[in-house]
């Protein structure tokens, strides 16, 4: 990114306020302009009058003391708020409707997405009174819309005009206002009368209800006195210690909310069992500043200054239909909505979407602890960073710090689904690296990422001597694969696609340490590249960035070229394309045939064994609804058995 220094003296509309505890004075009727790329720094307090204002397109640095103040006055020299006035500073979006792109997460690369960033330092709560007209666009999460709230003392109600519905304190509403109590495990109530960063940590997690929200097509303004970063450190530990999920997450919280209708935990392979559900942190950005998770788990000396030492993993919400609420109003979690950054033990991000690990400003993201009993505070202030871009820990901390790159270690695959416009739609991740568990694990496996059963393309949990370890074939997929580098190599993991109609191409994507290697590249640093083969082809070499044509619902992927074409999973039934799947369209679960499947049988029990719903030789071209009563909350096997007699066993929890 380029980065200049803003010549501030040079500015007539500016001048030196020191009585003040003020550096910069911008005065009424002035406009400071700064442009994208542009880096802006006061080593001072800052202040806007009257109709005076900066419109910021670029980044905007304030470094000051506990005597400095950031101020938004009238002309009669009165503080404004966010409901009489505003506008004086101005962080604007630079490409609105870039908002769904990520950057690519290398400093050689141009971003596609950048807005005004505003970085407050030193500077206590009570002296910042100014106010931010922060511009906002996101991808709409569905029913619930996560955030966070970089403000202090912004009344909840206050929220309506500006995202353009009226909130109100109504549960399952879609139209309430919830946090994240990380501790209880449970979203709770935050009132419309409430003030965010008043009572809970500004770097609360908090959910708008949906009903008529548009964040998506419409370029909002939310205005707000920025948060301090004086204290801004949260100790992790006791997050769901003290709560028993009950059997299959069927316990209730304290809004008789079962934990299974909203809780998801794609870091742990086995549900209901040991940590599920445990030891997990959801946070908002409490900035007007990026945040780079890269770094939080490293002990360098040039590291963030936070050390989580026994991090899983981070979980990144970006996509649409993240939240959806049931007919009873009871919250639902969709596993595609997101993405996700995994840690080996020593602190090194490991695995899977490393362009997603900036947090924007109003973002969101969730950390995933191996246990509780670390006790390790994340320092968010340091998070900090202007660039779109990670930074390696050889390189110095600096909010404007270069990344480098670092030696590589591990290895990453990543095929992504296309569609026929070249549009992805699904993504699964192969890791290898010298200390990476082959086959399932509940404690070894570092780097593992679990996806939904709606997911249409996926890996499978793989034998050690390769292909498909039929003990997890029907109880789990994977998003992110793991496997030993050394004792694995040239064996293959299956990977899966259940929607042909849908995915017509794989584009590779291949990484060292996180790092894009060059396109076309194959060989890696270790002399070794990944290889896939389709059902009826031959082994050929995975190259980076190349696409190729989709030839059928099975791949096998390897990191080493196989010396043995005849693979283990010969002896191996290929696992059904049938899924059982909710969907909240309709609010109902679904069944969703093979392609290979003519007619199907279809029975479902409940609980007690009885049967409550059986249909023969049902049409497969189809989906097939389960029509259960939405009022009864129960629990049912779903069994599907195809005209050919291949079975699929489902659990639907209500």
């Amino acid at each position: 990114m380029r980065k200049s220094l803003f010549a501030i003296g040079l500015l007539a509309a500016i001048c030196s306020v020191q009585a003040q505890n003020v550096l910069i004075h911008v005065d009424d009727n002035a406009t400071t302009y700064v442009s994208k790329g542009t880096l802006v720094y006061s080593g001072g307090g800052l202040q806007m009058r009257g109709t005076g204002k900066i419109e910021n397109h670029g980044n905007f640095m304030v470094q000051g003391t506990s005597t400095d103040s950031f101020k938004t006055i009238t002309t009669g020299n009165a503080d404004k708020t966010e409901t009489t006035g505003g506008g004086n500073f101005i962080n604007k979006l630079n490409e609105p409707t870039a908002y769904s792109t990520y950057n690519i997460n290398s400093s050689s690369s141009t971003p596609t997405y950048t807005y005004g960033q505003l970085f407050i330092t030193g500077i206590p709560q009570a002296n910042i009174t100014g106010i931010v007209d922060q511009e906002f666009r996101a991808v709409n999460h569905g029913t619930y819309q996560q955030i966070g709230m970089p403000f202090y003392d912004k009344t909840v109600s206050t929220l309506s005009a500006e995202l353009g519905k009226t909130f109100t304190d109504v549960r399952r509403s879609k139209n309430e206002v919830l946090w994240n109590d990380n501790i209880n495990v449970v979203p709770k109530k935050f009132g419309v009368n409430y003030k965010f960063g008043i009572g809970l940590d500004g770097f609360a997690y908090y959910m708008l209800g949906g009903l008529g929200l548009d964040v998506s097509n419409t370029t909002r303004i939310v205005k707000g006195r920025p948060l301090t970063d004086v204290g801004a450190i949260k100790t992790l530990q006791g997050a769901g210690t003290n709560v028993s999920f009950g059997t299959n997450g069927n316990a209730v919280n304290e809004y008789n909310e079962k934990y299974y209708t909203y809780i998801q935990d794609e870091f742990e392979t086995t549900p209901w069992v040991g940590t599920y559900g445990k030891n997990v942190y959801q946070f908002g950005n409490p900035f007007l500043t990026n945040l780079d998770l890269s770094q939080i788990a490293k002990s360098e000396a040039n590291g963030d200054g936070n050390f989580l030492t026994t991090i899983q993993g981070v979980r990144l919400e970006i996509s649409p239909n993240a939240v959806q609420t049931s007919s009873a109003g009871t919250l639902t979690s969709g596993g595609t909505a997101y993405k996700y950054i995994t840690f080996d033990g020593s602190g090194n991000p490991v695995a899977g979407d490393f362009d997603y690990m900036m947090v924007r400003p109003m973002g969101t993201f969730v950390i995933k602890l191996r246990n509780n009993t670390a006790a390790d505070q994340l320092n968010f202030s340091t998070l900090r960073r202007f660039n779109y871009y990670t930074r390696d820990s050889s390189t110095s901390y600096s909010v404007t710090a270069n990344k480098n790159t670092s030696s590589a270690t591990y290895k990453q695959l990543g095929v992504i689904g296309l569609d026929v416009n070249g549009n992805e739609i699904a993504r699964t991740y192969y890791v290898v690296y010298p200390d990476g568990t082959t086959g399932h694990s509940l404690n070894d496996a570092k780097s593992q990422v679990t996806v939904d059963v709606s997911d249409i393309l996926g890996t499978y949990e793989e034998a050690p001597t390769g292909g498909i370890d039929p003990n997890y074939m029907s109880q789990y997929r994977l998003y992110i694969n793991e496997a030993n580098e050394n004792t694995f190599k040239g064996k293959n993991i299956k990977m899966k696609n259940f929607d042909l109609n849908t995915i017509k191409s794989y584009k590779f994507e291949i990484r060292e340490n996180g790092s894009p290697v060059t396109d076309g590249v194959h060989t890696l640093s270790s002399g070794t590249g990944f290889y896939y083969k389709s059902q009826n082809g031959t082994v050929q070499p995975a190259l980076q960035g190349a696409v190729i044509p989709v030839n059928g619902a099975e791949y096998d992927l390897y990191y080493g070229e196989p010396s043995n074409i005849v693979l283990a999973t010969n002896d191996t039934k290929s696992p059904s394309r049938t899924v059982v799947v909710y969907n909240p369209s309709i609010e109902n679960y679904i069944v969703r045939f093979d392609p290979n499947w003519k007619k199907a049988d279809i029975e479902v029990y409940d609980m007690s064994g009885k049967l409550v719903i059986t249909r023969k030789a049902v049409n497969t071209s189809t989906d097939f609804v389960i029509e259960l009563d939405s009022r009864l909350k129960n629990s049912y096997v779903v069994k599907v058995v195809s005209d050919k007699g291949e079975t699929v066993n489902t659990k639907i929890l209500k």
